[in-house]
């Protein structure tokens, strides 16, 4: 059975259809995917403190998920799984650390260490997908990330923060590859 795939929006956002990302849900349910597209509560600041429980408890992310989480979403999947099972996640535009912003300084996902042996252990998948030209995400961050959790490495060339695509071949590719 293909597993459900749940989309983690980022931060400043007052919706999850942004993008690339209905482009997306269209077509993963078009192969059979079961999929989970929700605007997420406290949406703009996207506190670990609401986002983390909803994840959990409203949306029962779990053993059979993938977690596509998008730059703040992306941040909030390695933090789910710290804690908990998944299959597997993608991480598109993350960063390990609040980046010296206002805003991500109080989301509460920098307040403490990672503990990026859980993380891997906890999935049997990760992606992440990153370009050099991203204009919030320092390219250091990003290789951090690589080394630490040793994921499959997706390096799209003048991607930016994908914020400018209507759709996103190569984490379609990947998903379908990877869990056909």
């Amino acid at each position: 059975m293909k597993p459900r795939i749940i989309f983690i929006h980022g931060n400043q956002s007052t919706s999850w259809a942004f993008a690339w990302t209905p482009w997306l849900k269209q077509e993963l349910e078009t192969r059979g995917y079961r999929t989970d597209f929700q605007t997420f509560p406290d949406s703009i600041i996207a506190r670990a403190q609401y986002w983390l429980p909803f994840l959990k408890d409203n949306i029962q992310a779990g053993e059979g998920d993938v977690l596509v989480g998008w730059s703040s979403g992306a941040v909030a999947a390695m933090r789910y799984a710290e804690k908990n099972k998944v299959l597997g996640s993608v991480l598109v535009s993350p960063s390990y650390t609040n980046l010296n912003d206002e805003l991500e300084k109080q989301s509460g996902y920098f307040d403490t260490p990672w503990d990026w042996e859980s993380i891997k252990a906890n999935q049997k998948h990760i992606a992440l997908v990153h370009s050099e030209n991203d204009p919030f995400i320092p390219t250091a961050e990003f290789q951090f990330i690589a080394q630490a959790l040793q994921p499959t490495v997706i390096n799209i060339p003048q991607g930016g923060h994908f914020m400018e695509q209507n759709y996103f071949p190569e984490v379609l590719e990947y998903l379908t590859q990877t869990y056909p």
